[in-house]
């Protein structure tokens, strides 16, 4: 019963700072706001998490886990080899599109944080290695893993140049060019 109760508390807590840490930027969110908001008192953050930090790391592992899912799940609703690949672009398309969309996690976090967070940034690399690493998968079985790289480029190109446009044409755009370049 006590491992339910601290793992709902945690729960919570996770929940509230991701929703703030998304939509407000983490240099912007404080604990305090983090405390009031997911109604916990300030002994229990800290038994549940050492830092602030500690909290922003399990927001990029829930995070990662989320994405990591949604994209296998976007390429499995396609059977054509070179659509799978494609199908993450569809997935972006439709995803920065959303009322509640304030851009990439990951990109968001890794602009906020310094080079001497190395956790952090190694959290988000590990995060972004896993989407090379499905581009990779999709790619190989078609002679075309060479590709790897310049694909996963396309991808982050789209999610950086839809933060600084607000609009869907880079991701629209970088779609474009996958497909050229799967050709």
């Amino acid at each position: 019963m006590a491992r339910e109760r601290k793992n709902s508390v945690r729960q919570s807590i996770v929940e509230t700072a991701s929703r703030l840490f998304y939509k407000q930027g983490y240099t912007s969110t404080g604990i305090n706001q983090i405390i009031a908001e997911s109604g916990v008192v300030k002994s229990t953050l800290y038994t549940t998490f050492r830092s602030k930090e500690e909290i922003l790391m399990a927001y990029l592992e829930s995070e990662g886990a989320v994405s990591d899912k949604e994209l296998k799940e976007a390429t499995e609703k396609v059977n054509d080899p070179k659509e799978k690949v494609l199908a993450v672009f569809d997935y972006l398309v439709e995803l920065v599109q959303q009322k509640e969309y304030y851009g990439c996690h990951f990109l968001n976090v890794v602009s906020e944080v310094t080079k001497e967070d190395e956790a952090i940034r190694t959290q988000i690399k590990n995060q972004k290695n896993n989407v090379r690493q499905l581009f990779r998968q999709l790619l190989q079985p078609i002679g075309k893993g060479d590709l790897t790289d310049e694909i996963y480029t396309l991808f982050e190109g789209a999610l950086a140049g839809n933060k600084v446009h607000d609009d869907v044409f880079p991701v629209i755009n970088a779609k474009k060019i996958a497909e050229k370049l799967l050709k």
